[in-house]
């Protein structure tokens, strides 16, 4: 594969996150996160429980934190932060004039255990039956 660009510098603000896509094959879906340092590439979901980091995802200086359970990482390092147990996955980015540009041989994806997953409607349940009882 080949550098491809994925967007406009002008279209992910300073301090945010947005999915676009490498129009590879069907396209590969890549979330862009805008830091105060730069670019970094990444799969567009959390490593931990597949949330869509567009979504949940918040950029403050070079932290990126999946505000549905706060994992974050520092995207200039990719260290792991706070509570993050997995890292990130990356595409090689670079910026070229205006444009953001992709390096993409394959899709990234993390391995979700099927087995792990939870449901957050009885997770938080202490299957009491006094939950009315204050």
């Amino acid at each position: 594969m080949t550098w491809t660009k994925v967007c406009e510098k002008s279209d992910i603000p300073e301090g945010s996150i947005k999915k676009v896509w490498a129009r590879i094959g069907g396209g590969i879906p890549i979330a862009v996160a805008h830091h105060k340092r730069g670019f970094v590439a990444i799969p567009p979901v959390c490593p931990h429980l597949e949330e869509p980091l567009e979504e949940s995802g918040l950029v403050m200086g070079c932290k990126l934190t999946c505000t549905k359970h706060l994992w974050s990482w520092d995207l200039e390092t990719l260290e792991l932060q706070d509570e993050a147990e997995l890292p990130l996955k990356t595409y090689d980015v670079k910026v070229e004039g205006s444009n953001i540009m992709v390096y993409v041989t394959e899709q990234l994806e993390y391995n979700f255990d099927e087995d792990e997953d939870i449901d957050e409607n009885t997770f938080f349940d202490d299957d009491d039956d006094d939950d009315d009882e204050w």
